[in-house]
């Protein structure tokens, strides 16, 4: 039982479908899993065992009587300590929402559960999802699964453990500015930042509203394309026969690669030789518009989330992380009308890009510039922090700015992803071209 722990959450699915893996033993399994690993209380936050077993039994009964309700039915997720969850403590990584008991699950968590999936419980993040780095030492910090003392990449940092270590099938997590795609390449897992407005963010702990999504952290992209169909209430796309053969990717210079680390830099360049050899066209551009809006992300970000809590934290400010109180704070500084004319110019700029884009089938760039650094010296050293906090974003954010859909996958290098973005609402064609990908960027 223990092999199928780290099996794609799909192919667990499949195996209950044709009888030859139980939705309760599975479950049991896991629930196992976490209650003997050594770290499993820097990567949950809360356990949800009594529902678990529930859920696992009901999910044993439909597949017994061939009422499975899709693909995903008694496979065991794990959600982010940002989605509501009834009777379960929902605190978003903040001691500013300890005790914090939501009365009922947001609507994807209610969906998930309508579709037969097991809530195995509530996983680690950074603090109201302010961070790539995936730090908090108010909550706990998880690891990263290639370097136990090293950051995870946030703010769906225990989102990523949990998968990467066997304690999850997939894990849910929200995206703001790369919360998803950061932990997923430093995982070595798959990740998809889904088009914002396209999954519901109905009880999930808000931080900019205008850019929260929702998304899957998994170990294939099939797994990805699977989530966002069930939450979707239809079947996932169909990524059979999706060839990259005469297709045309766009590498982004310029901004993705300034100051990138030799790994990720090489694990990149070997990636696309790979796409190369499969058939694709690459063309490199450096796209001044790319620089225009990262210009803009701290006028519109930080105002967004200093409106959203700066009542609360005004009650509380010394319980929580400076570095992240600061991040808040700064939002302080810009007045209504310098938001409102950044988003007027982000319009514009937005339109400008998909234009400079629309003959490509994918702009393809580095999913972070850095590997995961020291947790111990981030705390230790302010500035280091600031400055590997804003790097590890960096790429991850170009597509939150402008909006598109955005998916990570694992090259050869351990911690190091590339990157594909699509216009927005274009998922499922990303997800057909992410799966045509990922055998052959690792070879």
């Amino acid at each position: 039982m223990q092999d199928w722990l780290t099996r794609s959450a799909v192919a667990q699915g499949r195996a209950i479908e044709q009888g030859a893996l139980c939705p309760l033993t599975l479950t049991e399994a896991y629930l196992e899993a976490i209650h003997a690993h050594p770290l499993r209380d820097r990567i949950y936050s809360a356990g949800t065992e009594k529902r678990a077993l529930l859920e696992a039994v009901a999910a044993r009964s439909r597949a017994r009587e061939g009422l499975r309700r899709g693909p995903l039915d008694g496979v065991a997720l794990s959600w982010k300590d940002l989605f509501d969850s009834a009777a379960t403590p929902t605190a978003a990584g903040s001691a500013l929402l300890a005790g914090r008991t939501p009365l009922r699950d947001a609507q994807v968590l209610r969906v998930a559960r309508q579709a037969g999936t097991i809530c195995l419980g509530k996983t680690h993040m950074t603090e109201f999802a302010y961070s790539g780095l995936g730090l908090n030492p108010v909550t706990a910090t998880p690891p990263c699964v290639n370097d136990h003392n090293a950051v995870p990449g946030g703010s769906s940092s225990g989102a990523a453990a949990s998968v990467a270590f066997g304690l999850a099938a997939l894990g849910v997590g929200s995206d703001t500015g790369g919360s998803v795609r950061i932990p997923a390449a430093w995982n070595d897992l798959v990740g998809l930042k889904t088009t914002h407005g396209r999954l519901s963010l109905d009880g999930v702990v808000p931080l900019a509203r205008r850019f929260d999504t929702v998304g899957p952290l998994a170990r294939s992209v099939e797994d990805c394309a699977a989530f966002l169909a069930m939450i979707e209430g239809r079947l996932p796309a169909d990524l059979r026969g999706s060839s990259l053969s005469g297709r045309r990717f766009l590498v982004l210079e310029g901004a993705p690669f300034e100051d990138i680390r030799p790994e990720p830099a090489r694990a990149f360049e070997e990636a696309v030789v790979r796409l190369e050899q499969a058939g694709v066209r690459v063309t490199r551009a450096t796209l001044p518009v790319v620089d225009d809006v990262l210009a803009l992300s701290a006028v519109i970000y930080t105002p967004e989330a200093w409106a959203e809590w700066r009542d609360l934290i005004a009650t509380q400010a010394d319980v929580m992380f400076p570095p992240i109180l600061a991040r808040f704070r700064a939002g302080e500084d810009h007045t209504a009308a310098d938001y409102i004319a950044a988003w007027n110019r982000l319009e514009v700029l937005r339109k400008r890009y998909l234009s400079q884009v629309a003959g490509y089938d994918a702009v393809i760039l580095p999913t972070a510039p850095n590997l995961p650094p020291n947790a111990a010296r981030l705390l230790a050293d302010e500035g280091y922090y600031a400055t590997e906090n804003l790097l590890t974003l960096r790429n991850t954010r170009i597509g939150n700015m402008l909006g598109l859909c955005a998916l990570t996958l694992p090259t050869n290098t351990p911690s190091a992803g590339i990157s594909l973005m699509a216009p927005p609402m274009q998922d499922d064609r990303l997800l057909r071209l992410g799966a045509a990908m990922e055998t052959v960027v690792r070879g």
